[in-house]
């Protein structure tokens, strides 16, 4: 295949390695057509979705596969198994460089493509949640300063995202409501906040009920989804306060 198509080309491209579920080569063109197309020109709605999905996909299965490898290690940690703990701490740390190599990927582009070419608060609130995202992937599997460093990364991007997405996108918007219900998961599960993580999601999902009837036909499943979203983990994060409570 010729190694540079037109943008229209790589979406079709991007498209094609979707449905064939090849997410890693959707991640290529994505990734082609973001460093021939920016920081000069923005992309529109379908690439930058186009794009989100690529990553989405590539590190959601990578952080599945971490979890589970945790989770053995434990267990074998508990049988005092050490043949095994060492065998599972070396893949997992294989693992890991693969989780670092993905998000060092995206986040690159989004400091020298993504972020400087955005024009709209919507895209700007887009790109530096996504950012916000990424350093809470890392987050999540790095430890010390390491994990210091990720998590104020984190906590960068989400507030730059938060403080446009306050003035700009209205409390139904799709895009304000996902950075709401990931910045309160970061909250909750990286830096221990409950408190916060709990007040956050409430004030998202009550500012959105009070303008419902604003909601517009094109994101209204979107954006119920997400409220849905908010509401669970409402529910699961004060029911886990309470039991806390009790046993103390």
């Amino acid at each position: 295949m010729a190694s540079s198509l037109t943008r229209e080309q790589y979406v079709y491209m991007a498209k094609l390695a979707e449905q064939a579920e090849r997410y890693e080569e959707m991640v290529e063109y994505m990734e082609k057509l973001v460093t021939g197309s920016t920081p000069a020109a923005e992309l529109n709605v379908e690439e930058r979705n186009l794009l989100s999905v690529a990553y989405k996909n590539v590190i959601g299965s990578l952080r599945a596969a971490w979890r589970i490898v945790s989770s053995i290690e434990q267990k074998e940690e508990g049988r005092k198994n050490e043949e095994h703990v060492a065998l599972v701490k070396e893949y997992r740390s294989k693992v890991e460089s693969e989780l670092s190599s993905v998000c060092a990927g995206i986040l690159k582009l989004l400091d020298s493509h993504l972020v400087p070419s955005a024009l709209s608060g919507e895209s700007k609130v887009f790109y530096l949640k996504m950012k916000g995202d990424y350093h809470r992937y890392m987050a999540e599997f790095k430890v010390g300063d390491e994990r210091k460093t990720a998590a104020e990364d984190t906590m960068l991007a989400y507030k730059a995202a938060q403080d446009i997405a306050l003035v700009d996108l209205a409390p139904t918007h799709p895009i304000r409501l996902g950075l709401a219900l990931n910045f309160s998961v970061f909250y909750y599960e990286i830096l221990n906040s409950s408190e916060k993580a709990c007040s956050m999601a409430k004030q998202a999902f009550e500012e959105a009920i009070a303008e419902l009837d604003t909601l517009g036909e094109d994101s209204y499943k979107d954006s119920t989804l997400i409220m849905q979203l908010l509401r669970d983990n409402l529910t699961l994060w004060t029911s886990d306060m309470q039991e806390q409570i009790d046993e103390a």
